[in-house]
């Protein structure tokens, strides 16, 4: 029987940056709201957490942190994703020496590789890895994705087992979900799709909202669980117009003046992400008083 690494709500949690680099101090006061609240994961160095501008040892350094402050009080999953597959197997490396619980690799952006190649780099970096591996299929941002037989053939790998389905495509989910059975565990990556996904046997989501609201992201999860699944979708339906906000601009431009707001960081990013543009900005403040966030 795989390992389930998490079940319930993952904050695919923002990395709060500064002109001098990372702010490890506000970092560590995430992580700890995070848990605090009751969120079941986090997601280090992931797309949200603007892995893609940072510095290898600013990406290394960031994993080692948050596995060490975490103190194993939830997993830690850590993004090791490239499309260079021999910079994933260092970045994989260095997730494992750190700790971590889990790696989350992405498909290889820009080479848009054939579905034979995505089986044979994620069978490598597998391999390699001493902690689970959890496939990241967003074609969206990286141009090519999993087919569904291609996960199916790479769920026979033992050290394989979840995926974050970010396509949107939720026929294409239903159909991976059919031919994978229990062989891995499907987290929704869309946060409009998180009771979707669970419908069909998901085991919960890897989020951007949660960055803004853990406590209640993760009811929603649970309540779908204990059988409440009208509750758990109330709350999903409540809460599309702040995830349409929060996805206006490109992710992580909103989330990050989102929580600037709220005090827990800078709204700073790195070129070519710039801040978010004023007009989005107001709708997506009125959407958070909305959501019941104080700002």
């Amino acid at each position: 029987m795989k390992p389930v690494i998490f079940e319930g709500m993952a904050t695919a949690i923002i990395t709060p940056i500064t002109e001098n680099g990372i702010d490890y101090d506000a970092f560590g006061k995430l992580i700890d709201w995070q848990i605090s609240e009751g969120i079941d994961a986090i997601v280090v160095c992931g797309t949200t957490g603007e892995a893609s501008t940072m510095t290898d040892d600013e990406h290394r350094d960031a994993i080692a942190f948050a596995v060490k402050h975490a103190n194993k009080r939830v997993p830690i999953i850590a993004g090791a994703g490239s499309n260079d597959t021999l910079y994933a197997l260092d970045l994989t490396r260095c997730a494992c020496e750190a700790g971590a619980d889990a790696i989350l690799v992405v498909t290889p952006y820009y080479n848009k590789a054939t579905q034979n190649g995505l089986i044979k780099m994620f069978t490598q970096i597998a391999d390699y890895s001493t902690v689970p591996v959890i496939l990241y299929d967003v074609p969206s941002r990286t141009g090519v994705g999993l087919e569904p037989q291609t996960v199916a053939t790479l769920a026979e790998h033992p050290n394989i087992v979840a995926l974050k389905a970010a396509s949107g495509n939720i026929s294409k989910i239903a159909e991976t979900a059919h031919l994978c059975g229990d062989k891995i565990a499907i987290y929704s990556g869309n946060d409009d799709q998180i009771i979707p996904i669970m419908s069909l046997g998901g085991k919960g989501c890897i989020s951007v909202l949660s960055n803004l609201l853990p406590k209640e992201s993760a009811l929603m999860c649970k309540k779908f669980f204990e059988g409440d699944v009208k509750t758990a979708a109330k709350m999903q339906l409540d809460y599309i117009p702040l995830i349409n906000a929060l996805f206006c601009e490109v992710n992580p431009i909103p989330v990050k003046a989102a929580m600037a707001k709220m005090g827990w960081c800078e709204d700073y990013l790195r070129l070519p992400l710039t801040p978010m543009e004023d007009a989005h900005r107001e709708v997506l403040f009125e959407e958070m008083r909305k959501a019941g966030i104080k700002i």
